[in-house]
């Protein structure tokens, strides 16, 4: 098979002719199942740059507790494996400074799987600054309890670590197995003479939560913030993955409580002047999508969806964020660890701009800069 880029003018033009869809053409001219990539390979980040690392939704295990196989052997997730050791090992050559998770860390929500899940964090523990957005495959059923979470990866594992901002502690007079024990938290880091706050929230939070999340941002106005949280972008009303992509207006958990990445959006996200980027996962029907929002202090916020197919064990897609500030810009890279390639086109979302594209933080980064030197009358750009 011949590797090199297949131009797109001429995949649309050989679409309109045959009639067929993407994935059967592609499938047809390249021998692939619904994949596509071309030989490209992950340079080194750049002297200069630093990398925020993000591992979309692991839910793809084998063994007890699967539903998978035939649930034999021991537990396990390749494609969760390959991640995390191609992290750690590449921690300095990618200039990884801090490493988000997009939720759906489990299937099942049993301890099989929490295991295997807190097996493959360790491996990052105590190396790099990261923080996990809770799913709904990481809560008991909708009801919003993650204490199987919490007793993998809860805030006593983190309250050493010097980048731990803090979690939400629950609601008074409820107890913390819904929303507290680092279900929602803040992680705090400095790269490139910037400073961020990354703000993690499990999916739908509710009104408390977001409550809490607004006074964190509140408190770390002079940092620039990134918010990852795990149901956000995709189809936004629940009629399949081709209709139109962006804030979805349904929910999952939490009952009445729980809020819509719309909600979410509105009631909270849009205040925040030092909010440029959001990130999520969830959505494997649409797998990416990127949009630019505005806030309502006029500051530019980058919205992005993570979530990659997991139909098999080299589905081990992870989403690089490599900042390079000095061009006020960050290239989003999208890579296989164990492809050892840059993704060229998935499914129906065949087009590479949709998996390596560029985000203008300028913005940001002046807004941020002001407020460092104490100028309240900043520009934005």
């Amino acid at each position: 098979m011949n590797n090199k880029l297949f131009p797109l003018s001429s995949l649309l033009v050989a679409l309109s002719i045959v009639s067929v869809s993407a994935e059967e053409y592609l499938s047809a001219r390249f021998a692939l199942d619904d994949q596509r990539v071309y030989d490209a390979r992950l340079s080194d980040a750049p002297e200069g740059s630093f990398t925020l690392a993000v591992i979309p939704d692991t839910q793809r295990y084998h063994g007890p507790g699967s539903g998978r196989g035939g649930e034999e052997g021991e537990p396990r997730n390749p494609a969760f494996d390959s991640r995390t050791i191609w992290l750690a090992d590449n921690l300095k050559s990618q200039r990884i400074v801090f490493v988000s998770h997009m939720g759906d860390i489990v299937d099942g929500n049993n301890h099989h799987q929490w295991r295997v899940a807190r097996e493959n964090m360790d491996r990052l523990h105590g190396r790099v600054p990261y923080g996990i957005a809770v799913g709904n495959h990481d809560m008991v059923n909708r009801t919003g309890d993650s204490s199987l979470f919490q007793e993998y990866f809860g805030a006593e594992r983190y309250a050493e670590k010097p980048w731990y901002g803090g979690t939400y502690e629950g609601r008074p007079g409820h107890a913390p197995e819904v929303s507290g024990n680092n279900a929602n938290s803040y992680q705090l880091f400095s790269a490139g003479g910037l400073d961020f706050i990354v703000l993690h929230l499990e999916c739908n939070a509710p009104d408390d939560v977001l409550a809490w999340a607004d006074e964190v941002l509140e408190a770390h106005g002079d940092r620039m913030a990134i918010i990852s949280t795990h149901m956000y972008l995709g189809g936004i009303e629940r009629k399949g993955a081709m209709e139109a992509q962006g804030r979805m207006v349904w929910k999952k958990v939490h009952g009445d409580r729980g809020n819509t990445p719309q909600e979410m959006w509105d009631k909270s996200f849009r205040k925040h002047e030092n909010l440029f980027l959001v990130l999520c996962g969830d959505q494997s029907a649409s797998i990416t999508h990127h949009q630019q929002s505005r806030g309502e202090h006029g500051n530019v916020v980058h919205e992005v969806l993570q979530d990659y197919p997991r139909h098999a064990d080299d589905s081990d897609w992870l989403r690089l964020f490599r900042f390079l500030p000095e061009r006020e810009k960050i290239e989003v890279l999208t890579y296989s660890p164990s492809q050892d390639r840059l993704c060229d086109g998935l499914r129906h979302v065949i087009d590479p701009g949709d998996h390596q594209f560029a985000l203008d933080i300028s913005g940001a980064i002046a807004t941020h800069r002001a407020r460092q030197s104490g100028n309240p009358a900043h520009s934005r750009r």
